[in-house]
């Protein structure tokens, strides 16, 4: 009856002013480690998690490096276990370990059906895994009986998602994105709007993303989207607006961001990280591949991103770009950068991880947005590591760590995606 109670003010308050919605958990898989304090310690210190592929089916294509998690990792090799991936996806059981660790972080392990039913979750997957195709394929040829009856439930993008809803008993909205590169970014702002709508108090939310296979680094090369420079120096191969950038590299891993209101974590004295304060999404209606060469999709995302949160451009004190080290998008990103901001783009420091980690395709958005909300955090802004020679005059945070001096820190965070996919998150110090 008092839940009940609470709720229904709950939603009363929220016709009179929405919902501040703030992230009180976070967890990490990632070629920089598991664990987030690991993760967070080894992007300060500029550390690189991209090698070499190994093995003779990578011999031949003419891109052979990728942020791989280390194969020592006890936690992702439990998680990847014979047994785990009879039924899940390889994405699947990175989500859970990193939702694992989010959910201790944020202290949440609700029991009651009051709260179980009031979270929710959000997590997507940018591409299935293509080597569980090829197999199963390959079984079929053998014969019907072959073909696991897990199959299909294992390359479905919304698996993540509804193995930890099940796995906790969260009955809040079950949701699943898959926007390419995007991704990670659009589950985070629409878990965001579910609560500040009132569908949720807490969301899981995030991605993860397992697909690096012979095929699939086939054809993104055949997209001439890879890098093929540095196979014999891997570190250095992604490069975000350096000018010797030629193509971005593919990483792995997961990324959870526990999201919460405001109310409901004070209630609960939860540690708040941040504020997610505005979504903005938008479309290129360009190119299968490529943004608009006047960056006025990505304007239009960001510029989205700051009405909805109330916030002046001159707010703004830090980018984390989606910036993936190809020699076409960082430029474009960087013009809309100046487009939008005008003489305020000076004042804004921008930085890319994805020298870090390489591009995480559907777990990019998540990961780089839980670095930005670590920034907010700790007043701490993470390098773009390799940007030797910029591609132009902006305020990029390179090669080391900076520290973030202003009178309230508030970020964007951009993440773009094939189809023209556009996503900004605004978070901001609470």
């Amino acid at each position: 009856m008092a839940a009940s109670l609470i709720r229904q003010i709950r939603c009363i308050s929220h016709v009179s002013s929405p919902r501040r919605v703030v992230v009180t958990g976070l967890g990490v898989v990632s070629p920089l480690r598991t664990g987030t304090e690991l993760v967070w310690q080894n992007i300060l210190k500029g550390k690189c998690g991209i090698v070499a592929l190994q093995g003779d089916e990578y011999s031949k294509l003419p891109c052979r490096v990728a942020g791989i998690i280390p194969s020592d990792d006890e936690k992702v090799s439990k998680a990847l276990s014979k047994s785990n991936l009879k039924s899940m996806a390889p994405a699947t059981c990175l989500a859970l370990v990193a939702t694992a660790e989010a959910l201790a972080d944020a202290n949440w392990m609700p029991e009651s059906n009051i709260d179980k039913e009031s979270t929710g979750v959000a997590i997507g997957m940018g591409m299935i895994d293509l080597k569980d195709v090829c197999d199963t394929n390959d079984a079929l040829k053998l014969g019907y009986n072959k073909v696991s009856p897990f199959f299909v439930p294992r390359i479905l993008p919304n698996m993540a998602a509804g193995h930890i809803s099940i796995k906790y008993g969260f009955r809040g909205p079950n949701h699943s994105v898959s926007t390419a590169c995007a991704t990670g970014a659009h589950s985070i702002g629409d878990a965001f709007r579910f609560i500040r709508n009132g569908d949720a108090d807490v969301m899981v939310c995030g991605g993860a993303e397992a697909c690096i296979s012979p095929l699939a680094i086939a054809g993104f090369c055949r997209l001439r989207a890879l890098s093929t420079s540095f196979n014999d120096d891997p570190v250095k191969a992604s490069r975000p607006f350096d000018k010797k950038r030629d193509g971005f590299v593919m990483g792995e891993g997961a990324a959870i961001l526990v999201l919460e209101e405001y109310e409901h974590a004070l209630q609960r004295n939860a540690k708040m990280y941040a504020e997610i304060l505005g979504y903005g999404l938008s479309g290129d209606a360009a190119h299968i591949t490529a943004p608009r060469d006047d960056g006025s999709g990505a304007v239009l995302s960001m510029s989205r991103a700051l009405r909805d949160a109330g916030i002046d451009k001159h707010d703004i004190t830090y980018i984390n770009a989606h910036a993936t080290s190809t020699p076409v998008g960082d430029g474009i990103e960087a013009t809309a950068i100046k487009n939008l901001f005008k003489d305020h783009s000076s004042n804004i420091q921008i930085s890319s991880t994805k020298g870090a980690h390489g591009h995480l395709l559907g777990a990019a958005g998540n990961l780089e947005a839980l670095f930005t909300t670590l920034a907010c955090y700790h007043g701490v802004l993470p390098p773009t590591i390799n940007l030797e020679e910029p591609v132009d005059d902006l305020n990029y945070v390179s090669n080391t760590s900076r520290s973030w001096e202003a009178q309230k820190r508030i970020a964007l965070k951009n993440s773009f995606g094939f189809g023209g996919t556009n996503a900004t998150l605004c978070i901001g110090q609470v």
